[in-house]
């Protein structure tokens, strides 16, 4: 039942090129889903900012999206968008986002003080406010959350491919599972792995351009 490493090497022989087409095909939804998140998030987490009455609005929904679990989604969603890549993306939107939204709105909201004081002082606007003092302040804050993100964007990709597929690293699992080819289930665990790390060291790198002077403990 637990296939040795020359087994799993085997299927990375044998079928490598069948591995990598449906491990391209995760990850697209992923990275897809990773910007897409974070845009939204971002975008969220501003309008909750600038306007307290869409804060109220917006709260609640945010919340009742993190309450609901994944998989009571998932299905929704591929029955509304089908087995295509609109219903991964849009699962890896909603697992991620909550992350972007809380941790930047975070930061949007405790802003040095002072920031808001030299803002009164001037007679600068809400909106001049946010573009020139409270998103600067906020980005090491919302850093962490794109941070966040990029570890748990692989999961709303694989919730949706197990749900129903027609490619993708899950789908491979589900068919090898059903086929007892457990070799083949380590080898596309072994490739989710991989994008995983190389999402999340990719967006440490560029997250750390972002705000460069962040300082690194």
């Amino acid at each position: 039942m637990l296939p040795g490493p020359l087994q799993v090497l085997g299927a990375f022989e044998t079928r490598g090129w069948f591995l990598l087409e449906h491990a391209a095909i995760t990850a697209q939804e992923t990275v897809l889903g990773f910007i897409l998140g974070v845009i939204a998030g971002s975008m969220i987490a501003i309008l909750m900012w600038l306007f307290p009455i869409a804060r109220r609005g917006l709260l609640p929904v945010v919340l009742m999206t993190q309450a609901l679990p994944v998989f009571a989604i998932a299905p929704i969603l591929v029955l509304w968008l089908g087995f295509g890549l609109a219903s991964k993306i849009v699962m890896a939107v909603l697992v991620i986002f909550f992350a972007v939204t809380s941790t930047f709105y975070d930061g949007l909201r405790r802003a040095d003080p002072g920031y808001s004081d030299l803002a009164r002082l001037y007679r600068v606007g809400r909106v001049k406010e946010l573009i020139y003092f409270r998103i600067p302040a906020g980005l090491p804050a919302l850093a962490s959350g794109i941070r966040i993100a990029a570890v748990f964007a692989p999961i709303g990709a694989i919730v949706g491919e197990w749900v129903g597929a027609k490619g993708g690293l899950a789908f491979i699992m589900l068919q090898s599972n059903a086929r007892m080819q457990t070799d083949m289930m380590f080898a596309a665990l072994i490739l989710l792995a991989l994008m995983v790390l190389t999402l999340r060291f990719t967006v440490e790198y560029l997250t750390r351009l972002m705000v460069p002077w962040q300082v690194e403990e």
